[in-house]
């Protein structure tokens, strides 16, 4: 399925301002002022400056909290986002209600037990992200994130993902039975976005620590409906009868 940009000045101004750059510039700022997380349940607070703010709505990171404050801007971190920006992109500390920092062991085990088959789905979060598309959460189609080429300002979101594990059991159950994958497949074709589905499996049978995401490996599907007056034999008639009419 093809972008569907928004606008017909939207594909050019993606291609002006890859989301690669933008990312690149959110990371430099926030290693610059030395940003700090506050975990607060299952998301994390980040006060950003107004350049920052910029970049976290351009890179589409977190969501802007309402405040009285007029000189800084908050943001919501999901889990996923917040350990991607301190343990992949090495760009902000994330702290406690003590305000000490929290090592990445220490943050692994607090989002594990906040977020069931967290490490699989991290991983498969910061599988995309790092080949900058753009992550939301997939919630309201009933999946487990929707994929974006550049900013949702732009184009629409292309994919509606759903994350696998063998590891997992409760989530692995899903699209076994036909009328999981039918109910699935229609919901993304009305909303005009293509099913992918991202299975996470370790490499190798021994034990891993959940932070271990070098030994998790990620194979994509992509499902579609088959459409019947798309079949070889139905094309194989069409191209026959225009090479009739071309003679």
């Amino acid at each position: 399925m093809a972008p569907r940009w928004k606008g017909k000045a939207a594909e050019a101004k993606a291609l002006a301002e890859p989301m690669s750059k933008i990312v690149s510039r959110l990371q430099s700022s926030l290693i610059e002022s030395n940003s700090q997380g506050l975990l607060s349940g299952c998301t994390v607070l980040l006060a950003a400056d107004p350049e920052q703010t910029e970049l976290f709505n351009h890179a589409c990171f977190g969501r802007p909290v309402i405040t009285s404050e007029k000189d800084k801007q908050w943001f919501q971190l999901s889990l996923e986002e917040a350990l991607y920006l301190c343990s992949v992109m090495k760009c902000i500390k994330i702290v406690g209600e003590n305000t000490c920092v929290k090592d990445e062991e220490q943050l692994w085990h607090y989002m594990a037990s906040k977020r069931a088959g967290f490490p699989i789905l991290f991983k498969a979060y910061s599988h995309l992200r790092m080949k900058n598309w753009v992550v939301r959460a997939g919630s309201q189609y009933g999946v487990d994130f929707v994929a974006y080429r550049h900013h949702p300002a732009l184009v629409h979101s292309e994919y509606a993902v759903l994350v696998l594990s063998d590891e997992d059991g409760d989530r692995s159950a899903r699209l076994r039975v036909w009328s999981d994958f039918h109910c699935t497949l229609r919901l993304c074709g009305s909303v005009a976005k293509t099913l992918l589905v991202l299975h996470v499996s370790k490499n190798g049978n021994g034990a891993i620590p959940p932070s271990s995401l070098d030994h998790y490996r990620v194979e994509e599907r992509i499902v579609t409906r088959w459409n019947p007056e798309q079949s070889r034999e139905n094309q194989t008639i069409v191209q026959k009868e225009l090479c009739k009419s071309g003679t």
